[in-house]
Formats: C-alpha cells, sequence, structure tokens
C-alpha cells in the first residue's frame, strides 16, 4: 500500500515493526502464548549489546582516561539514560575478556587491599578502538534513523 494511503496508526505500525526487525527480530512465543502473539527480544538494548556498542563504549570511555567496573557502568547509564544499563555480571566478564586479548590492562589502586581494578588502554586496545568506532557507527545510525522515524510518526 502506498505511504500515502496508509492511515497514520499504519505508519507507525509499520515503523515499529521494521526497528524490531533492524534489531533482531522478535523472539518466539513462550509456551502458551497464542501464535501470532510474538514478543520483543528488547529490540534497542539487546542488539546494543550483540553490535559490540557495549565493547566500543568500553573502550571509548577507557581512552580518555582510566577508570574502573563501577565508574564504566555508571558512565554508560548516564550516558545512554538507561537505554542500556548495564550490571556487574555483564561489565567484569567484558572487562577481563578485554584484559585477556591484550585491549586493556588493569592495576589495582591499592594492590594490597585489591579495593579498584583501574583499566587502561594498550596499543592493540586503542587499534581495536578505532575498527570498533568504524565497524558500529552504521548500526547505530540505522538504529537512530529508525527511531526517529517512530517519533515522527508518533508525534509530528
Amino acid at each position: 500500500m502506498a505511504r500515502a494511503k496508509q492511515s497514520k496508526r499504519d505508519r507507525t505500525r509499520t515503523a515499529a515493526r521494521q526497528t524490531v526487525e533492524k534489531a533482531g527480530g522478535l523472539s518466539p512465543p513462550r509456551a502458551g502464548e497464542r501464535p501470532g502473539r510474538t514478543r520483543a527480544a528488547d529490540p534497542i538494548s539487546g542488539e546494543l549489546r550483540r553490535r559490540e556498542v557495549l565493547p566500543l563504549l568500553v573502550l571509548h570511555l577507557i581512552s580518555a582516561k582510566p577508570s574502573y567496573g563501577n565508574q564504566l557502568m555508571e558512565r554508560i547509564g548516564a550516558m545512554t539514560e538507561g537505554v542500556l544499563s548495564v550490571n556487574p555480571n555483564t561489565m567484569y566478564p567484558l572487562l577481563r575478556r578485554l584484559e585477556q586479548s591484550g585491549l586493556i590492562e588493569g592495576a589495582w589502586e591499592h594492590p594490597e587491599r585489591r579495593s579498584r581494578r583501574y583499566y587502561s588502554l594498550t596499543p592493540a586496545g586503542r587499534k581495536e578502538y578505532r575498527k570498533l568506532v568504524k565497524e558500529v557507527r552504521p548500526f547505530l545510525e540505522s538504529t537512530a534513523r529508525s527511531i526517529d522515524e517512530i517519533v515522527r510518526e508518533v508525534y509530528g
């Protein structure tokens, strides 16, 4: 159906469906759910996690100054206004993986007490950061365009 002939409600549904499809689709129904009544699989924050956005943000923040896990979680939550909230069960395994890969290096603030572990970027981490900046941008721009379309349809 041509865009001009679609109702505003239909255009909004189409824009929402396209956003969910771009962000990884819909989850299959749970046992007992009616067919055709699929639930969203956290299309925005779920896809942000899958598309290397979280490692990009961690490397970005660490490139500016050494940071520790809780600080990174707070800064990411504030930067994304809670859309991408990160908990310790996500952040610390990611930091360990980045450290084991040689992309970041950690040092204890007080080695005798093991208080905070500050992470800084290695030369390999700086290279990976530049790579992710290029690779992730198309996904972020596509997501932003989809959300802008929904806002225009609903509020514009």
